[in-house]
């Protein structure tokens, strides 16, 4: 089985060799059978305290509607459930975009998303303050990708997922490859992973079934 090697971290994140995504989108054909240690990975996502995540081509397929002076984005629902069941189960969320935009922020008011934060500029400058606030370090986010834009996050981070769309700087850096598009359920697979870790995704599936 062939091994993805080993990256350096920059400051203020594990030392971590980075291994591909069990399985590639449908989709792409860029993809090799790269596996994660499944006890590694499963390790570190149970760790995570705090999910931060891109938003345009990750919570969204990428599309920006403007007509009128308005502007609008498609969500995917279960992307949304998922991150309600995340917040419930005491994890933190946070969107880090680099574009301002009302559709995000009401979208983000309506999951009652812990962090929003649209600044132009460098995504690390803009988590790390919140880490300072939050007391949490890099190695309990994890954080989801699609473009260069995210490169220092994902490098940072103490699971790094790049969604199955991302270009090919993102998926080196990532530690997971998603099966799902971002707008598509990527986020969702991201969030049953980290609470299938530390097991509390049976709970949370029960509480739907009496």
């Amino acid at each position: 089985m062939p091994h993805k090697p080993s990256k350096g971290r920059k400051p203020g994140g594990a030392a971590l060799k980075r291994r591909r995504s069990l399985k590639a989108h449908p989709s792409r054909t860029t993809h090799d059978a790269f596996l994660p240690t499944p006890a590694s990975l499963s390790t570190r996502l149970s760790r995570i305290k705090l999910l931060l995540c891109d938003v345009d081509g990750v919570l969204t397929d990428g599309s920006v509607f403007i007509g009128r002076g308005a502007e609008f984005k498609q969500f995917n629902i279960q992307d949304g459930l998922g991150l309600v069941k995340l917040r419930r189960a005491g994890l933190k969320v946070g969107w880090i975009s680099s574009r301002p935009s009302a559709a995000t922020a009401q979208r983000a008011e309506e999951l009652k998303i812990d962090f929003l934060r649209q600044d132009k500029g460098s995504k690390v400058a803009t988590i790390e303050p919140l880490l300072a606030r939050t007391g949490l370090k890099w190695d309990e986010v994890c954080y989801v990708g699609d473009d260069i834009v995210d490169l220092g996050p994902l490098k940072r981070a103490g699971v790094a997922v790049a969604v199955a769309n991302a270009v090919g700087e993102a998926e080196a850096a990532a530690d997971y490859v998603t099966k799902a598009a971002g707008g598509h359920g990527a986020v969702r697979e991201v969030v049953e992973l980290i609470l299938k870790a530390q097991n509390k995704w049976k709970n949370i599936v029960a509480e739907h079934e009496a």
